[in-house]
C-alpha cells in the first residue's frame, strides 16, 4: 500500500502545496500508531530523537514559520534555555495533546495560506546567523520549506518506528487505511 498525494485542481498551486505538507504530517502521525507514551518517548537508536519529540518539534516549527509569515509573535517561542524541550514532551504533555495542537496549527496554516493574496507575497526573516541579512521569503518558499521540514522528520520517524518494533511505514499506511496485512 503506497501513499499518493492527489493532483491539485488545475491551477491550484496552494492546494498542491498544502496536500504535500499534509501528506508528510500524516507520515509522522502514522509513526505513532498503537504506541504507548513510553514507546513514543523512547530513543531506540544512536540519535537523541524520539517519535513524540519529533511530533512536538514539527508542530512547534510549523507554528514558528506560520507566525513569521503572519508577522505575529510566536506564543510558543523557544529560548536557548528551552530549545531542547522542543524535542521532548515535558511535564504532563502527551502525544494526544501534541497531535491536537498540531491539528490546530495545520488548520491555521491552511486558512492563512488560502487567505494571502499571492504565493509571491513575502515576509521578512528574523535576524539570525543562518539567515541572510535583510532576507525575505515568499509564501511559496514557506510551503516548500514546510514540506522539506516535515519530510525530513518523517524519514527520521520511519527509522525510529522500525527500530522500535519492526513496523514499516507501508504497514502503518495500510493499518491507518483499514487494510488487512496481506502476505
Amino acid at each position: 500500500m503506497v501513499t499518493h498525494v492527489p493532483a491539485e485542481a488545475s491551477g491550484d498551486e496552494r492546494g498542491m502545496f498544502l496536500s504535500f505538507v499534509e501528506a508528510q504530517r500524516g507520515a509522522i502521525r502514522r509513526s505513532l500508531l498503537g504506541l504507548t507514551e513510553e514507546q513514543a518517548a523512547s530513543r531506540p537508536s544512536a540519535s537523541e530523537l524520539s517519535l513524540s519529540g519529533l511530533l512536538k518539534h514539527v508542530a512547534e516549527t510549523e507554528l514558528n514559520w506560520l507566525r513569521m509569515a503572519q508577522q505575529q509573535p510566536n506564543e510558543n517561542a523557544r529560548t536557548q534555555d528551552t530549545w531542547a524541550d522542543s524535542f521532548r514532551l515535558v511535564d504532563d504533555e502527551t502525544v494526544e495533546q501534541m497531535l491536537e495542537f498540531w491539528d490546530g496549527v495545520a488548520a491555521e496554516t491552511e486558512k492563512f495560506i488560502r487567505s494571502v493574496p499571492s504565493l509571491d507575497d513575502t515576509f521578512p526573516l528574523p535576524e539570525a546567523p543562518w539567515f541572510p541579512k535583510d532576507g525575505r521569503v515568499s509564501m511559496r518558499w514557506l510551503l516548500a520549506h514546510l514540506v522539506e521540514e516535515a519530510a525530513r522528520h518523517a524519514g527520521h520517524a520511519d527509522i525510529i518506528r522500525e527500530s522500535l518494533d519492526g513496523r514499516t511505514a507501508l504497514e502503518l499506511v495500510a493499518e491507518a487505511g483499514g487494510y488487512s496485512n496481506q502476505s
